[in-house]
Formats: C-alpha cells, sequence, structure tokens
C-alpha cells in the first residue's frame, strides 16, 4: 500500500499582498548587492585596525578570491568613495567608507551577540552572523539589541 504523497505547504501568506511580497524580495536583492561591498570595507577595516594599513593581496587571501577579482571590486569601491589607493602602500578607507564599516561591525555584533545568547555556538554565530548581518532591518536589529541589553541587566548573558 502507498503513502499519500504529503501536501506542499501553502505558499501565499494569508493577508499579505502581492506589492507586500514584492518589497521583500526587493529588499533582499538590494541587500546582497551591498554585501559584498560591505564585507570588502569591514576587513578593509579590520586590517587597518590590526596591520596599519590593507593590501590586496592580503584582501585576496583572507577573502579566498583571486587577486583580479580584489582589484576590480577595490576599483568600484573607489569609485563610489568608499576606500582611496595608494601606489606602492595599501588600501585607506574614506571617512565614508569608516562609517560603512563601523555600522558594518556594529550589525555584526549585535547579530552575532543575540545568536549567542539564544545559545548558538560561539563559532558557529560567527559564521550565520556573517551573512544574516546584511538581511537584518534595522528595526529587527534594534528589537536584538534591546534583547541583549535586558540579558545584560538580567545578568543571564
Amino acid at each position: 500500500m502507498t503513502q499519500p504523497a504529503p501536501t506542499s505547504p501553502k505558499r501565499d501568506t494569508p493577508g499579505i499582498d502581492a506589492e507586500s511580497h514584492a518589497e521583500g524580495f526587493q529588499k533582499t536583492r538590494n541587500a546582497r548587492r551591498t554585501e559584498l561591498c560591505e564585507d570588502y570595507v569591514e576587513l578593509i577595516a579590520e586590517l587597518i585596525g590590526r596591520e596599519g594599513e590593507a593590501r590586496q593581496v592580503e584582501i585576496a587571501r583572507r577573502l579566498g578570491v583571486a587577486q583580479p577579482t580584489v582589484a576590480r571590486m577595490l576599483k568600484r569601491l573607489a569609485e563610489d568613495g568608499y576606500i582611496q589607493q595608494r601606489p606602492y602602500r595599501g588600501v585607506f578607507l574614506t571617512p565614508i567608507g569608516e562609517a560603512l564599516a563601523a555600522a558594518c561591525h556594529r550589525r555584526h555584533e549585535i547579530v552575532e551577540g543575540f545568536l549567542r545568547a539564544l545559545g548558538v555556538s560561539d563559532e558557529v554565530a560567527r559564521h550565520d552572523a556573517e551573512g544574516m548581518e546584511h538581511h537584518v532591518s534595522e528595526e529587527t536589529l534594534q528589537a536584538f539589541a534591546r534583547f541583549l541589553d535586558g540579558q545584560q541587566d538580567t545578568g543571564t548573558r
């Protein structure tokens, strides 16, 4: 006797219209577009903080990509005003780049802290936060931060 095929869950969410669905998907697509830029700027800030500058070869090594890939992205970041490149020196953040790096770092820390507070291991929280941080809305981020502040107030963190 064969088992009946499982029914698939209903795809439409009650009460959510097509425009709202489209907005959610558009937000995700926009986040994906900026994700790479944010990752580069955040890494450059980290390297500058540790080593005083960020070199293309080290960026490529840390991201696991080829140097020509890094060169193309650095050109884009320079055109967008996030970095300055100095011959024979390295890559440096502009004030706009520094602000973006600080915002990315803040988002990462909040998301990672939230995951840890839920009991996720340090390593998994660090890796998961790396992807999630780019897709979290400011409203959700503020909710995570409030949750973490509550954890600190009660000493449970």
